[in-house]
């Protein structure tokens, strides 16, 4: 019980973070619709799921990777250009709020998919988060696979549940917005993600 308390508190502290994460599952389903959206949140998940299994298999020859200058460097930066490149995608590209009409091609949807997978993949903070808690367990209290199992498993399924939510929720007041409020939302975005895309490349400088 004590493993699933602290794993609804992992997932918790994640489900409230305001970070580009946030940004790609609500601007997605507010401008493209609750499919979309929730593709989104599928590469999210997926990159999420491979990260853990990455680090959990190998997380004494992984922590040493991930420590060392030449990997956070490159890492830090090739995250701080995509996420510039999103934001500014955001910003030029003009919102289109006919998505009620619009049937995606699977090419689109992979492209939903990606999105979500990069983005995830590629933000340092998602590396950090999974390395502390996995290295904590595993290597501070020696904690067994199955525990072990459990805390991951409800770290990811609150994150899931919240991720989704997230959509739902910005799919359902899109039906209350205008152009020009999706307008702004979207310029608003694309704004933050290159303000977290600037201030990841200072980081590894």
């Amino acid at each position: 019980m004590s493993l699933i308390l602290e794993g609804l508190t992992f997932g918790l502290v994640l489900a409230f973070s305001l970070g580009p994460i946030f940004i790609a599952l609500t601007q997605t389903s507010l401008e493209k619709g609750l499919g979309p959206g929730l593709t989104v949140g599928l590469g999210i998940w997926v990159s999420d799921f491979l990260i853990v299994v990455l680090i959990y298999k190998f997380v004494d020859s992984i922590k040493s990777t991930i420590e060392h200058p030449t990997f956070n460097f490159w890492m830090g930066m090739s995250g701080a250009l995509i996420l510039i490149l999103f934001g500014v995608i955001l910003i030029f590209k003009k919102p289109e709020l006919t998505y009620q009409h619009i049937k995606f091609k699977r090419s689109d949807y992979l492209g939903f998919w990606l999105k979500g997978f990069l983005i995830n993949t590629i933000n340092p903070f998602t590396f950090v988060f999974w390395m502390g808690v996995i290295s904590s367990y595993v290597i501070g209290r020696g904690t067994g696979l199955h525990d072990m199992s459990i805390l991951l498993s409800t770290i990811i399924a609150v994150i899931i549940i919240s991720d989704t939510m997230k959509v739902f929720l910005a799919n359902f007041l899109k039906n209350w917005m205008t152009t020009q409020h999706i307008n702004v939302i979207s310029n608003l975005s694309g704004v933050l993600l290159i303000g977290f895309g600037l201030f990841l490349g200072y980081r590894v400088l």
